[in-house]
């Protein structure tokens, strides 16, 4: 078979920046990707809503770099480390799923 093994890449919609992302430069490349730029400005009110969907992306990385494995990865091999965040996830959500029910 011809081609990359694996899932075929696909354009993000539109990414998440905060104002430290916030250059011409950024939003040009972004555009020239066709891809729509979701970017506050500096020196404006922030864009409502942004900090909600980034605090669950970073309150993720947090819970999975509780697991030193992953925080420094170890395995040379792909298989293993994607193994050991499937564990890691697994573990996260039966601690949340627990905690809900008590």
């Amino acid at each position: 078979m011809a081609g990359r093994p694996g899932h075929p890449r696909r354009r993000p919609e539109t990414p998440l920046g905060d104002k430290g992302y916030d250059s011409h430069a950024n939003r040009r490349e972004l555009r020239k990707r066709r891809i729509l730029p979701v970017i506050s400005r500096k020196g404006s009110p922030n864009i409502k809503g942004l900090g909600k969907l980034r605090y669950v992306v970073e309150q993720t990385f947090a819970l999975l770099h509780q697991f030193k494995r992953l925080a420094i990865r170890w395995e040379r091999r792909t298989e293993l480390h994607d193994g050991f965040v499937s564990l890691a996830c697994s573990l996260i959500c039966w601690r949340r799923l627990k905690k809900h029910r008590s």
